[in-house]
């Protein structure tokens, strides 16, 4: 392992020591006599899944096979087959919610709000999908329409994961918005499906100005020079989404189990936040011209 992966796994097991004991004082404990330790402890099983989403490996059953048995077999000692592993990975959920929360990034000011589908199979396999019936729902975005769900993400100008939220694929991007935004202030930058005088007005006593772009059937206002860069800089999220699908495997349509895609998803925006490379926005230059026009109207 390489000095990158060393650290990461230390960091990995220090908060799986501390959310073991946490969770020792915490749950009620049970009438059990024998519990035996696994063969993997929680930091190598949270590390395994981190390092999938930050390898070159696409699939988990050749990732396994090819890396965690192969490549980093030394950095384990005694490891389970794989489909007991598979089997495992619903105890990892609450752990990975808990990591997101401690890893947020920083309160900068300036965020942007997006959403992307995760389409769980094909448009035309629809009604033969079985597995995430009665949860995936059928949704429309920019590309169509699909059967599956949303990620909702709220980031910093540093490109600092702020909030996370997944819901069906139905569900209109401005529910679950103000949940994800508490706590924050500053402004806010997001596209026209956030449009909203009611929720404007909320999140403006709050302390946080939303920024979106205009529908064709609306007048035009003025904004400021400022916050009409910023809004063009929002593609930064844009980005983000399509790092996670394909350099990371953040979306694909060979689930079996619901527990374990949505580990998938949460341990895919975890390994994005214990990464090395964010996306970020570029430094912001305006012209002198615009500043003294600006100042005079």
């Amino acid at each position: 392992m390489s000095i990158t992966n060393t650290a990461l796994f230390v960091c990995l097991d220090d908060f799986a020591k501390t959310y073991e004991d946490w969770e020792r004082h915490r749950l009620i404990p049970s009438g059990r006599q024998r519990l035996r330790s696994g063969k993997l402890t929680l930091g190598e099983s949270l590390f395994i899944m981190v390092l999938f989403h930050l390898s070159p490996f696409k699939d988990f059953k050749h990732y396994w096979i090819y890396g965690v048995e192969q490549k980093y077999r030394d950095c384990f000692g005694t490891l389970p087959s794989y489909g007991r592993f598979v089997s495992l990975m619903p105890r990892l959920m609450v752990p990975f919610c808990i990591l997101l929360h401690c890893f947020s990034g920083e309160k900068t000011g300036v965020y942007f709000a997006d959403s992307t589908k995760l389409a769980v199979c094909h448009n035309a396999r629809i009604n033969r999908n079985k597995v995430f019936k009665g949860l995936a729902k059928r949704g429309r975005s920019t590309m169509g329409w699909f059967f599956g769900f949303k990620l909702h993400l709220i980031i910093n100008n540093k490109g600092e994961i702020m909030a996370v939220k997944i819901t069906a694929g139905n569900v209109d991007d401005r529910k679950p918005f103000e949940a994800m935004i508490a706590g924050l202030e500053g402004k806010i930058f997001a596209d026209k499906g956030y449009i909203s005088k009611s929720l404007f007005q909320r999140l403006w006593q709050r302390g946080l100005h939303l920024v979106t772009g205009i529908r064709r059937n609306m007048k035009n206002y003025l904004l400021p020079i400022l916050n009409k860069i910023l809004l063009r800089r929002r593609f930064i999220i844009e980005t983000l989404f399509d790092k996670l699908k394909t350099s990371m495997g953040l979306e694909h349509t060979r689930h079996r189990s619901p527990a374990n895609a949505f580990v998938h998803l949460i341990s895919c925006v975890a390994a994005y936040m214990l990464g090395k490379t964010k996306v970020k926005m570029g430094p912001i230059t305006v012209p002198e011209t615009i500043r003294q026009v600006e100042y005079q109207i």
